[in-house]
């Protein structure tokens, strides 16, 4: 690392939205920034795969490198910004490289981070280097100094989070217009708010990278990502979202993580959250995150959670930090010290469900259903029906398919393996026309 009065020299592995917004961001903002940190922070070199597209910032003097490998190693840079993404590839070579060679990283790679984290938190740690990653969770938001210093005095208890923009702004839709979700994904895909293949953002995947490396800051324990429970957004309807409105509710996309007397129980799911919480106002591509510790209580951070200048913002907060001399450990405790995860199973999950179950119009349907589920010891709070339905997969009958009604059980505090024995059964019966809608309820 160079003297306190050398310029930090600064090399972005990515030059997409973000990493054009981190190369402006530094030039537009240079003199306070070095102000801050008493010290230049100057953009040396990139690697990028197209040198000819317009990217709106000047990058004259600046080293261009085809392989970010190269630029990693180089000796004219003392940071590396890992802007390219992807678990595996160019992003982790690279990564690996700047280590290797005594530079200091600032990633945004939540998925590199979930699946590799604790071995290059290590492997910095080793050489004494800064690994800074403020940006790979929720974007602008500044959660993960939040975790690792400001709440130091804490025990926290839980977390949760609207973690992915692309299902808070499908949902919000869905709910506030009443449109069904092919639709709605149709339109944040022609905004740009999905991608193509959407299934990494609503099948749940990117909300679990991001929960992996919350966990670990909150819970002091190694990155597990591969025990969170994983459920995505597709299934969820319009009545669905009217329901929750009418029990004073909204479904969110959330990552929950718990500490329980079983261990750590990591989550994503859609989650029925009362209208009154700070998390259930949060709409549109906004991503948010609550804390329940035992000093400060609760806490809810809100934010921009993507978009090249928010982004742009958490990478900057960290080189900055570099700037200063800052070196904290990657996960707050050394990984040396950081827990063995113990996994606590989803089915000991314990908490209220919504059930919507699409139930033939048979004499004793419903009353077999209820025995079903005192079976299970599982009492229920309200029980809603709601008119009348065709059911493209009911029996064939003299009148054409059988009518089949919806209905909407909530339940008081259970557990998951009950509520999946009391539908099994259910299913066994042959009273419901389709596979069960089952919702968990998030409560205070």
């Amino acid at each position: 690392m160079p003297s306190d009065h050398a310029p930090l020299r600064v090399g972005i592995a990515g030059l997409g939205t973000v990493g054009a917004a981190v190369a402006r961001i530094l030039a537009a903002r240079g003199e306070t920034l070095s102000r801050l940190a008493a010290r230049d922070i100057v953009v040396n070199a990139v690697s990028a795969r197209d040198r000819k597209r317009d990217r709106g910032i000047d990058l004259t003097g600046v080293a261009w490198f085809e392989d970010p490998v190269e630029l990693a190693r180089s000796r004219d840079i003392d940071v590396l910004v890992e802007l390219i993404g992807g678990d595996e590839g160019p992003a982790r070579a690279a990564v690996e490289a700047a280590i290797a060679s005594g530079k200091a990283v600032v990633t945004a790679n939540k998925a590199l981070l979930a699946k590799h984290g604790n071995e290059l938190a290590l492997k910095a740690e080793t050489a004494n280097l800064p690994l800074a990653f403020e940006a790979a969770v929720a974007g602008g938001i500044p959660i993960i100094k939040t975790l690792r210093e400001a709440l130091s005095g804490n025990e926290i208890t839980r977390i949760q989070g609207i973690l992915n923009g692309t299902c808070n702004y499908i949902l919000s839709r869905m709910e506030t217009e009443k449109l069904g979700f092919d639709e709605v994904l149709a339109d944040a895909q022609r905004l740009g708010y999905a991608e193509a293949d959407p299934t990494f953002d609503v099948g749940g995947f990117d909300t679990a990278h991001k929960l992996s490396i919350l966990t670990s800051l909150a819970f002091g324990t190694r990155i597990d990502a591969e025990a969170i429970h994983v459920e995505g957004i597709a299934q969820i309807t319009p009545l669905d979202l009217a329901m929750a409105d009418e029990l004073g509710f909204r479904i969110k996309l959330l990552g929950v993580a718990v500490r329980t007397a079983d261990g750590v129980e990591q989550r994503v799911h859609p989650t029925m959250v009362a209208k009154g919480a700070a998390i259930a106002e949060v709409m549109g591509v906004t991503n948010a995150v609550t804390i329940d510790a035992d000093a400060v209580r609760e806490i809810t951070l809100v934010g921009p959670g993507a978009g090249g200048e928010a982004t742009a913002s958490a990478v900057i907060a960290d080189i900055t930090d570099i700037a200063r001399g800052r070196l904290t450990p990657p996960f707050g405790l050394s990984v040396r010290e950081l827990a063995e995860p113990r996994r606590a199973p989803m089915q000991h999950h314990e908490g209220g469900y919504y059930v919507r179950l699409s139930v033939y119009d048979h004499p004793g349907a419903a009353a077999a259903i209820a025995t079903r589920f005192a079976e299970q010891k599982i009492s229920l709070e309200s029980i809603l029906q709601k008119g009348r339905a065709r059911t493209a997969t009911a029996l064939p009958s003299v009148n054409g398919a059988e009518s089949a009604v919806p209905v909407v059980l909530i339940t008081y505090a259970t557990t998951e393996a009950a509520i999946r024995r009391a539908l099994d059964a259910v299913s066994a019966d042959g009273h419901i026309a389709e596979p069960p809608q089952v919702i968990r309820i998030e409560r205070d």
